[in-house]
Formats: C-alpha cells, sequence, structure tokens
C-alpha cells in the first residue's frame, strides 16, 4: 500500500478515484478510459506543481519517506561480489552502518553506509540508522583498510544522527564519530559520499568527509533536525516548519552555499515514486564524479579533500 505525506493528499485522493475507476471496469466491463486518462492527466499535473513548490519542511518529510531507497538498496543494484565487513575489532559490529568490498561497474570499492531499515524488523534491527560509537569504529577500520588497498570508497548517507543513548556516550561516542571523519580526510583513496535521505549531524559527516559529496535532490543535510532546533530555540517542537526554513537544509540551499558538489535529480514525486529511476540516477552520478578522482594520487587526494573542508567552513560561517 502506497504512504501518502500529508500535502499529498490531493494526489492521493485523485489516484484513489483512479483506482476506483479501474475496479468499476474490471467487474463490469465498463469502458472508462477516457476518465481514467482524463484523471491520470490531472493527478501528474498536480504532482508535478506540488513537488516544483516543496518548502523546506516538506523536502525533509520526503527525505524521511518510508518508501524511499535505503542504502542497502543502492548497494544491490550497484555493487557486484558483495563482501560484508562486521564488527569494529574492539567492541561489537553495528547494524546501524553497513560496510563491505564489492565491485562497482567493474572497479573494486569499498562500500559504506547507515541503514534505516525497510520494515518494522528491519528499523529495529539497524536502530533506525541511528549508529553507536563501534558503527562509527567499524566505518574507520574500513576506510583505512581501503586505504591499504588502494579501493575508492563510496558511502550512502541517510541518518537522523548517532544514536544519542547513555550508553553510546560512555562508549565514546564523540571521539569514535571524530576519529571516522579524520579517516575519511586522510584516506589515501578517491572517496565519493551520497546523501540518500537525511544528512544528520555528525552522524552523517563521519561518513561524508569525501572528495565529492553528492546529493538527492529532495533530500536534507544539517546540524540538527528541524524538530531538534525548534525544540532548543522555541521549546516547542511544533515550530519544526519554521526551523526547517532556517536551517537551509535542502540540497538546492547547500549546492548555492557550495557545501555539496552536485545534486542528483529525482523522479517526478520523489526517490519513493520510482525507486528504480533513483538507483540509477545516483549510480550514473556516482561513476561520473568518480572517475576523474581515479588519476590523483593519495597526497594529492588527501591534500585536495582537507583545503574542500576548510573551505566548506568558511563558507559555513559566512
Amino acid at each position: 500500500m502506497r504512504h501518502f505525506l500529508d500535502f499529498e493528499k490531493p494526489i492521493a485522493e485523485l489516484e484513489g478515484k483512479i483506482e476506483e475507476l479501474r475496479r468499476t471496469t474490471d467487474a463490469g466491463g465498463i469502458d472508462v478510459a477516457d476518465e481514467v486518462g482524463k484523471l491520470r492527466d490531472k493527478a501528474q499535473s498536480l504532482l508535478k506543481t506540488t513537488y516544483a513548490k516543496l518548502s523546506p519542511w516538506q523536502k525533509a518529510l520526503v527525505a524521511r519517506h518510508p518508501d524511499r531507497p535505503k542504502c542497502l538498496d543502492y548497494i544491490r543494484a550497484h555493487i557486484e561480489e558483495w563482501t560484508p565487513l562486521a564488527g569494529d575489532r574492539a567492541f561489537a559490529d553495528d547494524a546501524a552502518v553497513v560496510g563491505g568490498l564489492g565491485r562497482f561497474r567493474g572497479r573494486a570499492v569499498a562500500v559504506l553506509g547507515t541503514e534505516k531499515g525497510a520494515d518494522t524488523e528491519g528499523r529495529v534491527k539497524h536502530n533506525f540508522g541511528m549508529a553507536r560509537p563501534e558503527g562509527y569504529r567499524k566505518a574507520r577500520r574500513i576506510m583505512e583498510l581501503a586505504g591499504r588497498f588502494g579501493l575508492p570508497i563510496l558511502s550512502f548517507v541517510d541518518t537522523a544522527g548517532a544514536f544519542p543513548g547513555i550508553e553510546a556516550e560512555a562508549r565514546g561516542q564523540a571521539e569514535a564519530i571524530a576519529r571516522s571523519i579524520e579517516a575519511g580526510l586522510e584516506a589515501p583513496v578517491p572517496f565519493v559520499a551520497t546523501i540518500i535521505g537525511e544528512g544528520g549531524s555528525g552522524g552523517a559527516i563521519a561518513l561524508a568527509a569525501a572528495d565529492r559529496v553528492l546529493m538527492l535532490e529532495h533530500s536534507i543535510y544539517s546540524v540538527i533536525s528541524p524538530e531538534g532546533c525548534a525544540s532548543i530555540l522555541w521549546r516547542d517542537a511544533a515550530q519544526a516548519p519554521a526551523a526547517a526554513e532556517a536551517l537551509k537544509l535542502t540540497a538546492e540551499d547547500l549546492r548555492r552555499l557550495n557545501l555539496v558538489d552536485a545534486v542528483v535529480p529525482e523522479p517526478m514525486g520523489g526517490a519513493h515514486r520510482d525507486p528504480e529511476a533513483a538507483l540509477k540516477a545516483v549510480g550514473d552520478k556516482v561513476w561520473e564524479s568518480l572517475e576523474p578522482l581515479l588519476a590523483y594520487d593519495g597526497a594529492t587526494l588527501r591534500a585536495r579533500r582537507r583545503e574542500k573542508f576548510l573551505e566548506m567552513g568558511r563558507n559555513s560561517v559566512a
């Protein structure tokens, strides 16, 4: 069953009428093709109009859509000979961070990502994509492994942020995130990161300290969630739409501020309406971004990456 967001209700009503007419045709043999065609055109026009003027808050809702392709969907679609790696070699394995080795369009690569889960069981297993310290230490281990074997790194980020529990803080959450960011900046191999849904705070940048940072059109990337920002500034989570506007968290805002390198267009109505098209668009853009980086040596990549992030810091302050 398709899930509709609140602002999509008019579209849902039209698509419901189309489905009802189709059932009528199947049951009674009545020809309503013309009426169905008119309603379909109207629904498409409304969909196009609606998604052409989404507010930042509505984009945040689209980025969190439960039917949106997840990290493991991108891995299954693009990574051949996938071999997952588990554990941080210190405490445990964290299912919120997935990683391993495989081939991307024939080239051996290391792959990382945050996985939210596609259903209730998966969301519980992956802790809704909120990693604990062992997840970031696993990411660091895989990045260092990639550096030793000369494997380009690809990451797919979709997380509301790092897990905020007491046990995570007790095991060194901040240090683990910082070390993961450091590993990304110091990796002597090409590194391409893609924000495929939510990019939340340090929990996202821990897997996105890359040479090229891509964002899907309706994804978000911010230091804090709109609800968290509203709770701090206005002491009212209901002010989340205003916070989303102020945070400049959309792909268009971040590209304009030069905080990400490219925006990947999504199918009309968002990636959740046509996952296959979204998966293909991301794969093509990742390959396009990776190819030029293969010409650089490790020292040059590290130097360029450090300068890039210093520049990003200056842009974010400005």
